[in-house]
């Protein structure tokens, strides 16, 4: 037990003066490239932001085109409507008439039947 605390303890010390050490020279070097990571990381964000926008625009672009073409089915479809009613209006009124002209013509050759 007295050997496993005594490692332990140096242990502590040896992780206590390693990290009190002055860093390496190499970490000036790593300086550079660091900062060229971060510049590399800079442009990606702007990248990924700029192609963002574009879908963005282009979705709006593309909800305005199907929204205006249904608001040009919706119109198509109502003249269609209106359309269609009056050609049934005038085809109901034909018919009245056409009935209404036959009723007439066949009152007249009975009454042209009984006066002869």
């Amino acid at each position: 037990m007295n050997k496993i605390i005594a490692t332990l303890i140096a242990g502590l010390f040896a992780t206590a003066a390693f990290a009190q050490t002055p860093a390496p020279a190499s970490a000036a070097a790593s300086t550079p490239s660091a900062k060229a990571e971060a510049k590399e990381t800079k442009a990606v964000v702007k990248a990924n932001t700029k192609e963002t926008k574009a879908d963005i625009k282009a979705d709006a672009k593309m909800e305005k085109a199907v929204a205006s073409a249904d608001e040009k089915v919706a119109s198509a479809s109502a003249d269609a409507s209106k359309t269609k009613a009056k050609a049934h209006s005038k085809a109901v009124k034909a018919k009245a008439s056409a009935a209404a002209e036959k009723a007439s013509s066949m009152a007249d050759a009975k009454k042209d039947a009984a006066s002869k």
